[in-house]
């Protein structure tokens, strides 16, 4: 019961407020009371105090979190209750009291859950709800219902079979019944052998393999085969039959063989287009991956003789391989005819307008100067980095174009009036941010864009910034430059700036693009905070300021900020102050920068250059980005910054 308790309900000791824009907020008459007796309620039961908890809970009218006292006190008893047959008055108690509502629909997961392994299946059928489901629980559903006599359900059964990975074990009971009543055929089996191969999933489609009758079997041997050598297509006699597994095979293999001998995959292609009747399509698609795996092998000049051969095969990414190796060579005629040849859509992207503006330049004759300048002067007018060196190089101001959203306080006051949206209120208030976004997030799922452009302004009256932040992202509105650029954790971000010597807006633009303001994400490869420090980082980091800290320590703003700028200040430092490299090495750290600044060495080219040829494309996206942020959060200051310096820009590398 305490374990449950401290998951799920409060902990803190007295209402503290969250954020200032909180205690601005109205509270509806009585509010602070409840939440008074709230606390007080959650600390008797932790403590044992039945009696003095069951009074102040009858004080508590129709505080919203009442529902957390509720579950905190029925989800422990649920294994019981699935064990006592037909004691289901509880739980159907609290779902009537609480419908549609993000704990409720956690405890049917679980009671589902309980009943099914209890053998309940009647009550499995009746509490199942397909929108509120997992993989575990479809099959528990699909399993009561066969039990129930509602044969219907071994026709559902093939689509949860039917995947690229392993389904959880709880699912074996009903799909071993599913192959018992010979559910599965040859088609079907063969789908989720290729789905398993696709994903890398290897041991499970040899599994499934063995599952196939033996003609199949055999086909899906030889694919395996295939995978492991693919070479073996070179024998296009072994391959020549009109088994549609066979073109498969195939098609998969000629992939694969590109990845590690594209020229020898583009000539054997061709010679499987009539026996095995390719379309034109797999074809055309075959090569391109081909042509792009001898670009990733430097075979750059070999991709433009093909291309130049076969203009159908042209895409944006081909050619922006061959236009980057244009740059670093700065083989000016070279780029500007290969843009040229981009697809109409990419053509006209800021990107390749901004190089093909260069290349005019370049070309130095007027009225290729004067195509240039008209070219600079449609960028200008844009709020993106391309546009923000267009207008440098032009000398005039950056076009902001900052326009806010129109929402009338009656719309955000209608949010509050959302069950889910209030208890996120309230949880916010109290200090639990994690159950706060859980509520926020259920509630997000079922707003309309009106709403959810309002939920913006109010998570920016919380300062919930990550929540607005992802409003304007869902309704794809970029201009409210207040909602998308907060001025976020401000009296952290410039006491720090003073203490390391650094620009406040170079900490706003690189704690916006690798957080957006979530002060307690983790990153999938172990990065913490607004800052996204690794622990080890942070921890050096640390130590040369002074400072013992933990990987949760960096949970915290103030200390995320003050060690990830220090961090950042020694990057500028190692760099002799230069931005776009600092930025660079944030990114991908500062070896790789080295590693790349060597390439060049020898014949350094051209600050944006330099930028558009990082090998990384998610780092060159970091780096524009956040030299963009930089102008952006000093226009948000009130301040006019360059995208960059006079040295960055004069600088080659």
């Amino acid at each position: 019961m305490r374990s449950t308790l401290t998951r799920i309900m409060i902990a803190a000791p007295a209402i503290a407020m969250c954020a200032a824009g909180l205690q601005a907020q109205s509270v509806p008459e009585g509010r602070e009371s409840q939440r008074e007796i709230y606390l007080a309620a959650q600390e008797a039961w932790l403590a044992g105090r039945t009696q003095e908890y069951q009074s102040l809970y009858q004080q508590l009218g129709d505080y919203p979190l009442r529902v957390y006292l509720d579950y905190a006190a029925l989800s422990p008893r649920l294994a019981g209750l699935a064990l006592a047959s037909g004691d289901n008055a509880p739980v159907d108690a609290f779902l009537s009291a609480y419908p549609d509502s993000y704990l409720g629909q956690r405890l049917e997961r679980t009671w589902v859950n309980l009943l099914a392994r209890e053998k309940r299946w009647a009550e499995v059928v009746r509490y199942y709800d397909p929108s509120n489901s997992t993989a575990t629980l479809s099959c528990y559903a699909l399993q009561a219902r066969l039990h129930e006599g509602d044969l219907s359900a071994m026709t559902e059964v093939a689509d949860l079979w039917n995947v690229s990975r392993s389904q959880p074990n709880e699912c074996d009971p009903l799909f071993e019944a599913w192959l018992s009543a010979e559910g599965l055929t040859p088609e079907i089996a063969w789908q989720r052998f290729r789905k398993t191969l696709d994903a890398g999933n290897n041991p499970l489609a040899s599994y499934i393999a063995k599952l196939m009758p033996p003609q199949e079997a055999r086909y899906a041997q030889r694919f395996l085969d295939v995978d492991r050598n693919p070479r073996a297509l070179v024998n296009v006699d072994a391959f020549s039959d009109a088994a549609p597994q066979t073109k498969e095979t195939v098609l998969y293999g000629l992939r694969q063989l590109a990845i590690s001998e594209p020229s020898v995959a583009l000539n054997l292609v061709h010679e499987y287009v009539t026996p095995l009747s390719i379309p034109i399509e797999e074809v055309y698609s075959i090569q391109r991956y081909a042509i792009q795996r001898l670009q990733v092998q430097g075979e750059v000049e070999e991709s433009e003789k093909l291309l130049r051969q076969g203009p159908h095969l042209i895409t944006e990414s081909l050619i922006g391989w061959i236009a980057r190796d244009a740059l670093r060579k700065q083989d000016w005629p070279r780029l500007e005819y290969w843009l040229t040849q981009l697809p109409a859509e990419a053509r006209d992207s800021e990107r390749w307008q901004y190089w093909r503006a260069r290349a005019l330049q370049e070309r130095g004759s007027r009225a290729a100067l004067d195509e240039a300048q008209a070219l600079r002067q449609t960028l200008a007018k844009t709020r993106s980095y391309f546009g923000f060196l267009a207008a440098t190089q032009l000398g005039i101001d950056y076009d902001m174009a900052a326009r806010a959203v129109s929402v009338e306080p009656e719309q955000i006051d209608a949010l509050m009036l959302i069950p889910a949206i209030e208890r996120a209120s309230e949880l916010y208030v109290l200090g639990e941010e994690a159950a706060a976004r859980s509520e926020w997030e259920f509630a997000s799922a079922q707003l309309s864009d009106a709403q959810v452009m309002a939920s913006g302004k109010l998570a920016e009256r919380w300062e919930w910034h990550r929540n607005s932040i992802q409003a304007m992202i869902r309704i794809q509105y970029w201009d409210d430059l207040d909602l998308r650029f907060p001025l976020a954790y401000a009296d952290s971000i410039h006491s720090t700036a003073q203490q390391t010597d650094l620009s406040p807006h170079l900490i706003y633009a690189i704690a916006r693009q690798e957080s957006a303001f979530m002060h307690d994400v983790r990153s999938s490869a172990g990065a913490l905070g607004l800052m996204q420090l690794m622990p080890a980082t942070g921890r050096e980091t640390a130590a040369g300021m002074g400072m013992r800290i933990s990987s949760q320590d960096l949970l915290i703003p103030e200390t995320n900020i003050a060690v990830g700028s220090r961090y950042l200040a020694g990057l500028l430092r190692s760099f002799d102050g230069n931005r776009i490299l600092a930025a660079a090495a944030y990114n991908a750290g500062p070896n790789r920068v080295r590693q790349w600044l060597q390439r060049t060495a020898e014949t350094p080219v051209p600050f944006d250059i330099w930028i558009e040829t990082i090998p990384y494309g998610e780092t060159r996206n970091y780096v524009e980005s956040v030299l963009t942020y930089s102008v952006i959060y000093g226009y948000r200051m009130g301040e006019r910054v360059a995208l960059l310096s006079e040295e960055e820009m004069g600088e080659k590398f």
